[in-house]
């Protein structure tokens, strides 16, 4: 049986914009929550997507609401897929990529792994998943869920949240937080110019930072 929830909204190209100025990174400052964990890696070397989550939950071997939503899917989309727990299958393969390139996805997020990994470089396509594996799934009829919240990465994801990933992580955001994550990490991104700049000038790093004046206290 299949559950097709709407598509969530868009978030504006503002805050979109606004995001692709941001290193996960940076906000792995000052937050500790809303980061899939690290298991789940890019699969292109250096890359940074932002868009709007659009979720699927496929079970065990059956991956047809995925060639679904290719239909439904809009430029700018962000595809968020829980496998429930299924890290032997492969959901996600060349056919998908070249189709999701093709739509102009942001880019997407498998919990579990994909299969035709050079196809990601081939057409510049951002994935984040577990790794590659030779064994797909199929087209099986049987059941999924598309637009509800899903556990990804420990996080749980809701359609229409934003989504921010680089090589670095994937960070997960309600719609009403982005500008003020944002905000604080391009502030905090154009300190740390000064400070290479200082450092470069000569300053010692950790007069600067204040490591030294708390390892001297206590020395």
């Amino acid at each position: 049986m299949y559950q097709v929830n709407p598509m969530p909204r868009q978030l504006a190209q503002a805050k979109l914009d606004k995001l692709m100025q941001v290193e996960t990174a940076t906000v792995g400052h000052f937050l500790h929550a809303n980061f899939l964990d690290s298991g789940l890696r890019s699969m292109l070397p250096k890359v940074r997507a932002a868009g709007t989550a659009v979720t699927l939950r496929l079970p065990h071997a059956d991956s047809t609401l995925l060639h679904y939503a290719m239909d439904h899917v809009r430029p700018g989309d962000f595809m968020i897929i829980d496998r429930a727990g299924d890290t032997r299958h492969a959901c996600w393969g060349g056919v998908i990529t070249h189709t999701a390139a093709g739509k102009k996805l942001a880019g997407a997020v498998v919990d579990g792994p994909a299969t035709d990994v050079a196809d990601f470089a081939r057409h510049g396509f951002p994935m984040w998943c577990r790794g590659p594996s030779p064994i797909t799934t199929k087209l099986l009829g049987i059941s999924g869920e598309m637009n509800i919240p899903v556990s990804v990465g420990g996080v749980v994801v809701r359609p229409g949240d934003a989504v921010l990933a680089d090589e670095n992580g994937v960070l997960i955001l309600a719609p009403e937080e982005v500008d003020a994550v944002a905000d604080r990490a391009i502030e905090m991104q154009i300190r740390e110019i000064d400070l290479l700049k200082r450092i470069d000038a000569g300053e010692s790093l950790p007069a600067i930072s204040g490591a030294k004046a708390r390892v001297e206290q206590t020395a």
